[in-house]
């Protein structure tokens, strides 16, 4: 089976529908489906993108009029096709807190049609008190719900799994996932922005799953700020399940994401000030609350098994976080390479050159290679690129 290599961003939330009524009230109002697909084909670059919030009725009615105008085309093996460059996986994210969680939990799930969705969005409804928006809690148990999703040929893949607000290893279990899931009904394991490969594999349950890198993005901007390259026998919802499986020559090439060093929550941090913890009462405050750090989280969770053997996990640093590198640098970039995908992978440094100075064109080189100095972030604060040095 002849396979080709993809740009996949599988978690970016929608804002608003195309009538201005919020989904995910936290994301931007430019974060309409319509947008979204725009922006994944350019500037982006991606190849297919997993939008969560498509259970909302007036998001399904906005594929729906894309399908009739002809922007989107259902494909016989799953997933949508718009405008024949960019493929949408549509998702939904749900929050859930049942009688053995510990704390609520972020779980994902994927469909491949649009019946699909919709059967998913008519139960959903039931389930939660407002369906029109995004990560509801739901009124049902983690199992059932993974039942639900796997009953519509669905894909479930629990959301940035060791972050500590709502997410499975931050607040939801004490040691394993079957404390609240059924390992056998997950197709993959979400990282998050505050840890990566070598991080997760420290845990060995989860040895046997795909770790997928996604942007949780809330604005157009931040999409693909993580993402991977699959490698597919075609851009559809079927080679995505064989890929997270690894099978008929599908599978991951490569992950990209920030260093952990980067993200909101690797280190503890005071909860009031956000300073690093250094004792048990906050030097600089006072406080005696701390939002604990994935970092350390995954030290409680560790044990000293050896690793598999995964893809490649690159510090990749996205072109936004970059001193110096503005709206109008990045304007320029793009008019002249395209897209970001293009600048971050291909672009030779003396073409770089060409467009923007030599320190920033060395930047982005760094950037790719994920070798530029960088402090670290915590407590809901991203960390940031140190050009002091």
């Amino acid at each position: 089976m002849r396979v080709n290599n993809y740009f996949v961003d599988l978690h970016i939330h929608i804002g608003r529908t195309k009538t201005g009524k919020p989904v995910k009230i936290t994301a931007s109002k430019s974060l309409t489906l319509t947008n979204i697909l725009n922006t994944a084909k350019s500037p982006k670059g991606l190849d297919m993108v997993g939008i969560i919030d498509c259970h909302s009725p007036e998001v399904i009615a906005e594929i729906e009029d894309l399908i009739y105008r002809g922007d989107l085309r259902e494909m016989a093996e799953g997933g949508f096709r718009f405008q024949e460059t960019v493929t949408l996986i549509p998702g939904v994210e749900i929050e859930v807190n049942d009688e053995n969680c510990k704390g609520p939990i972020h779980v994902l799930g994927y469909f491949p049609t649009l019946e699909a969705l919709k059967n998913f969005s008519m139960w959903y409804q039931t389930k939660v008190k407002n369906v029109q928006l995004s990560t509801q809690r739901i009124h049902e148990s983690a199992v059932p719900l993974q039942k639900k999703i796997k009953s519509l040929g669905g894909i479930f893949i629990p959301a940035h799994v060791f972050t500590p607000f709502k997410s499975l290893y931050g607040k939801g279990v004490e040691k394993s996932i079957s404390e609240i899931l059924d390992p056998d009904l997950i197709d993959g394991i979400e990282l998050g922005l505050s840890s990566n490969t070598e991080m997760a594999d420290r845990i060995k349950e989860l040895h046997h799953f795909t770790f997928v890198s996604d942007s949780d993005a809330h604005s157009l901007g931040k999409i693909a700020r993580e993402y991977q390259i699959m490698k597919l026998e075609s851009p559809t919802f079927a080679a995505l399940e064989k890929a997270l499986h690894g099978k008929d020559g599908n599978g991951i090439v490569a992950n990209y994401g920030l260093n952990p060093y980067l993200g909101k929550y690797y280190r503890t941090t005071c909860s009031k000030c956000f300073e690093p913890k250094v004792a048990d009462i906050c030097p600089h405050c006072g406080s005696t609350h701390f939002t604990k750090g994935v970092s350390e989280r995954i030290k409680e969770l560790a044990t000293d098994q050896v690793s598999p053997k995964r893809p490649p996990y690159v510090h990749q640093v996205p072109l936004d976080f970059l001193p110096g590198l503005g709206p109008k640098t990045l304007h320029k970039l793009l008019d002249y390479f395209d897209t970001e995908m293009n600048i971050l992978h291909n672009v030779p440094i003396e073409e770089l050159k060409k467009v923007v100075k030599a320190d920033l064109a060395d930047m982005i080189m760094q950037a790719r290679q994920g070798t530029l100095q960088l402090m670290a972030g915590g407590g809901g604060q991203y960390g940031k690129v140190d050009n002091t040095k």
